[in-house]
């Protein structure tokens, strides 16, 4: 079992930047793919960001350009997502999640956190 636990949401200007932190525990946590999910109100949970084991292959989704990065550090257990100029369109609840398979699919993440809001004001 894996337990996985974000921070680092908040509230922010348009333009502004955050770095959400997702740190994992439990038995070869660090051997996942993580992937990062948001889901806004009515809408169906996204994919943003997907990284493996190793931090050698990141994938992002298409609405990203640029803006965001995933990053993890596996001595600390933790993976990062980067948020720089954000728009008010990025509001959403974001989830990391950790999967066997390397996937943007939510459905094969395997363990889900429980969420952190981002909220972005014009």
């Amino acid at each position: 079992q894996v337990q996985l636990v974000e921070s680092g949401g908040g509230l922010v200007q348009a333009g502004g930047s955050l770095r959400l932190s997702c740190v994992a525990s439990g038995p070869t946590s660090s051997s996942y793919i993580m992937g990062w999910f948001r889901q806004a109100p009515g809408k169906e949970r996204e994919f943003v960001a997907r990284i493996n084991w190793s931090g050698g292959s990141t994938s992002y989704g298409d609405f990203v350009k640029g803006r965001l990065t995933v990053s993890r550090d596996n001595a600390k257990n933790t993976v990062y997502l980067q948020m720089n100029n954000l728009k008010q369109e990025d509001t959403a609840v974001y989830y990391c999640a950790a999967s066997r398979v390397l996937s943007i699919q939510a459905g094969v993440y395997v363990y889900w956190g429980q969420g952190t809001q981002v909220t972005v004001s014009s």
